[in-house]
C-alpha cells in the first residue's frame, strides 16, 4: 500500500478518536444555568437575518462547515488578519465566498451583553446551522454544546482540507475520512446543497469539460433531460467571464431545506461537479442506493443529515483549558 494512503488511514483513525473523546466533553444544555438566553438570542437573530435576506441559511450552514474542516469546530474561520497571521477568510475556498459574519458578529455582541465571556463563538456558529436549517424547513436538533475558540487560524489549512467543486468522488471520500466522517456523512452533508447558491466560477468546469457519455454511457441521454440542463447552465455561465453569476445549487427548491437535491443528482442535475460524481463515479453502487433512500424518504434524509452534523460538530473540538471565549469573535483576547 502507498505512504500516502497509510496516512489517510492513521489521520482518518486518529480523527475519529478524537471525535469520540471531543463529543463526551460536549453537552446538552451547556448554558442553561450559565446563559438561559443563548440559544434563544441566538435562534431570534437568526430568525431576522433569514427573513431580511433568506440565503443566509446557506451562508450560515456554510460557515460552520468550512470552520470544521479546517482544525475542528474551533470559529478559527471567523478571525480576521493580524500581522504574523493570515486569516482563512483569505483562503482559495472562502475569498469573496462565505458570508454571514456580521450575523454572527450581532449575536456574539448580544450575548456578552447578556453573559460576558461565556458563549464561545465555536458555539454559535454550530447553534446558527443548526436554526438556518430549520427555519428554511428542515428539522431541528439538539446541538452538544462547550466548545472553545481557537488562538489562531489556519491559511494552508483551508486552502488544504475544504473540498473543492470539481473534486472527484476518491478526493471526497479522502477528504471526509481525514475529518473522522464517512462515506454515509458525506453523502448526506452534501444534501445541503438543498439551499444555497454557487459562482459561475464553481460550476463553470462541470459544463463545458465534463464528458457526461464517459459517466452516464454513450445512450445517457436519450430524452435530452441533461442536455437541456446543460444548456441552462450555460446560459448562465459563458466559457469565458461571468464570474461572479450565480445559480442555485437546487433549480427547483432553492429557498427550501429539503431532500430534492438527492432527486437532482439522480437526474444527472447537479450544479457542482462534486454533486454529480456521487453518482457518476459510484462505482459499486452503495452511494447511489444511499441517495435513492433519501430522495424517497424526506425524513429519513432528514434524521440522517441531523445525525451526521452533530458529528461534524464534535471534531477536534477545543474545551477545558484549551482555547479561550472571545470577546469579539474577530480577534483573539488580549
Amino acid at each position: 500500500m502507498e505512504l500516502s494512503k497509510l496516512l489517510l488511514i492513521l489521520i482518518a483513525i486518529l480523527s475519529n478518536i478524537h471525535t469520540l473523546r471531543s463529543s463526551e466533553l460536549l453537552v446538552h444544555e451547556y448554558y442553561k444555568e450559565k446563559c438561559p438566553l443563548a440559544e434563544e438570542i441566538v435562534r431570534h437573530n437568526m430568525e431576522v437575518a433569514i427573513f431580511k435576506d433568506p440565503r443566509l441559511a446557506a451562508s450560515l450552514l456554510r460557515l460552520h462547515f468550512h470552520d470544521c474542516f479546517v482544525m475542528g469546530c474551533d470559529a478559527s474561520v471567523l478571525l480576521d488578519s493580524v500581522e504574523g497571521m493570515t486569516s482563512e477568510k483569505q483562503a482559495g475556498p472562502n475569498l469573496n465566498s462565505l458570508r454571514g459574519f456580521e450575523v454572527i458578529d450581532k449575536i456574539k455582541y448580544l450575548l456578552e451583553e447578556e453573559c460576558p465571556l461565556t458563549v464561545s463563538c465555536a458555539d454559535i456558529l454550530a447553534m446558527a446551522a443548526r436554526d438556518a436549517v430549520e427555519l428554511r424547513g428542515g428539522l431541528r436538533w439538539e446541538v452538544w454544546l462547550g466548545r472553545k475558540d481557537s488562538l489562531e487560524s489556519s491559511f494552508s489549512g483551508a486552502n488544504l482540507f475544504i473540498p473543492a467543486p470539481n473534486s472527484s468522488l476518491e478526493t471526497l471520500i479522502n477528504n471526509f475520512k481525514q475529518q473522522g466522517l464517512d462515506v454515509e456523512d458525506l453523502v448526506v452533508l452534501s444534501g445541503s446543497h438543498t439551499i444555497g447558491r454557487a459562482r459561475c466560477v464553481s460550476f463553470r468546469q462541470r459544463i463545458y469539460e465534463t464528458k457526461p457519455e464517459y459517466h452516464y454511457g454513450y445512450d445517457y441521454d436519450h430524452y435530452k433531460r441533461y442536455t437541456t440542463f446543460r444548456r441552462i447552465l450555460g446560459s448562465i455561465c459563458p466559457v469565458k467571464g461571468r464570474d461572479n453569476k450565480f445559480a442555485p445549487l437546487d433549480f427547483q427548491t432553492p429557498k427550501r431545506f429539503d431532500n430534492h437535491y438527492f432527486i437532482n443528482i439522480l437526474e444527472g442535475k447537479g450544479l457542482l461537479g462534486s454533486d454529480n460524481v456521487l453518482i457518476s463515479q459510484d462505482m459499486d453502487g452503495k452511494i447511489r442506493e444511499q441517495v435513492w433512500s433519501y430522495a424517497s424518504n424526506e425524513q429519513l434524509f432528514f434524521a440522517s443529515f441531523a445525525k451526521s452534523m452533530i458529528k461534524m460538530g464534535n471534531i477536534n473540538v477545543l474545551t477545558g483549558d484549551a482555547g479561550e471565549i472571545r470577546r469579539n469573535c474577530r480577534f483573539v483576547n488580549t
